[in-house]
């Protein structure tokens, strides 16, 4: 049996980047354990994938597509189902935790794919583009 927070981030790797090789999949890793170290964003793995606005009568249910993470609430199941690619997943969790991985992102805390282009990358300061995903930290950060 994994442990909870391992799930959880191991989860966030496998729906953001599954597709991504292994550091990639780390890089997405380490944005999530940056956030928990910075006082902007939850101090816990799991509640900083799991971050965004919940409804009144329902605090426990994210709102739709306002999550930090988007797979977390973009309505669709948050069971993997493919074997490979998970333990692949659980492979960057867990390097990223106990700190067997380094950190490819150069400290970010935001990352989004190349595809789109938020209104926020504006005012972050890019440190690396890792295959499918652009990596972002506050300026004056670091």
């Amino acid at each position: 049996m994994l442990d909870a927070t391992l799930v959880c981030l191991a989860t966030a790797i496998y729906f953001e980047a599954r597709g991504e090789p292994f550091v990639g999949q780390s890089a997405v890793a380490h944005v999530v354990l940056n956030r928990v170290q910075d006082a902007r964003f939850p101090n816990d793995i799991c509640s900083v994938v799991k971050q965004g606005p919940t409804y009144a009568w329902k605090p426990d249910f994210p709102v739709r597509n306002m999550c930090q993470f988007s797979y977390y609430c973009d309505g669709k199941s948050d069971q993997p189902t493919d074997e490979q690619a998970w333990q692949t997943a659980v492979l960057a969790a867990y390097g990223s935790m106990t700190g067997r991985t380094y950190d490819p992102t150069d400290g970010a805390t935001h990352y989004h794919a190349n595809y789109v282009n938020p209104e926020w990358a504006d005012v972050k300061y890019q440190t690396v583009r890792i295959n499918d995903h652009i990596f972002y930290r506050w300026e004056g950060d670091r």
